[in-house]
């Protein structure tokens, strides 16, 4: 019972205080931090609602998942609906992923329905629970993640995603990966239509928050994604898409230094999975 008691309260000081992000470099950041994460804390009492909004495209079925950190190792977290906290809190109702093995990343999809390529649109976002972390616009607690998408779930395409060296969690530093972006759309605190979440809100954000990702920027180069080619990206573009990998950057080959993406000091597990909506469906 004392064991059990002793990790209850680990698991506890680290949602309420930091919630497994990085922890800014100051007191007075920790502070800023601090106080909106009990908002959070309440937005989950809340969220998600019973029933999912009709009009939202929301990634359905968990096709695999294989993580298991403490405290937020259901994978039904990752399809449940949308439950953002805001430019400085993170939602706690994720699915996380691992740094780095088979646990590194999760499959989802519609439920055999396909996301269509929208032309001159973003097709689909990735919600995860960054948040800011300082003064700085520019400056947030992240998880970066490497996403692939298939048409028949063997054969994945990517983005070519891309790190330069130095903050780590300057936004500017990374490139085509999710969970970069804080999440603003909560399903009961801050209801938006599917159309809202398109929406572009300037400086690279969406109204809704979240990493939007456009097909017509699939590339077939992606030396991570040796088993696609022209012929599949292309297919994928014209076609759509059926499932979509998350994995942590962690457990992704940078090409540039040909080890593995750096991941955020302090944080204890990799990717938290908040949901995935797709602009138009078939």
């Amino acid at each position: 019972m004392k064991t059990k008691l002793i990790h209850f309260l680990l698991i506890f000081s680290c949602l309420w205080i930091f919630h497994c992000k990085p922890s800014p470099s100051s007191s007075e950041e920790t502070l800023a931090a601090l106080i909106p994460l009990l908002g959070a804390s309440a937005n989950a009492s809340v969220c998600p609602k019973s029933t999912l909004p009709s009009d939202i495209f929301l990634a359905n079925t968990v096709v695999s998942a294989s993580a298991n950190v403490s405290g937020f190792s259901d994978p039904k977290k990752a399809i449940n609906g949308v439950c953002g906290a805001g430019e400085l809190a993170g939602s706690l109702d994720v699915y996380a992923l691992e740094t780095t093995g088979a646990g590194a990343s999760m499959v989802l999809s519609w439920g055999g329905r396909t996301v269509k390529n929208v032309p001159d649109s973003i097709d689909f976002i990735i919600y995860d629970n960054s948040f800011r972390i300082s003064g700085d616009t520019n400056t947030y607690a992240m998880d970066p993640s490497v996403i692939q998408v298939s048409r028949d779930g063997s054969i994945y395409c990517g983005f070519n995603p891309s790190y330069t060296a130095g903050n780590i969690n300057l936004l500017t530093s990374w490139t085509k990966f999710g969970g970069l972006r804080p999440v603003y759309y909560n399903m009961t605190t801050n209801p938006l239509s599917n159309e809202d979440l398109f929406s572009d809100a300037g400086g690279g954000f969406l109204l809704g928050g979240g990493d939007g990702f456009d097909l017509d920027n699939l590339d077939p180069n992606d030396p991570n994604d040796v088993s696609c080619d022209t012929t599949a990206a292309n297919d994928i573009k014209t076609n759509g898409f059926k499932f979509v990998k998350i994995t942590s950057a962690s457990n992704v080959v940078n090409p540039a230094t040909s080890t593995n993406f750096p991941w955020p000091p302090g944080s204890y597990n990799g990717s938290d999975i908040d949901g995935v909506v797709a602009r138009e469906v078939q």
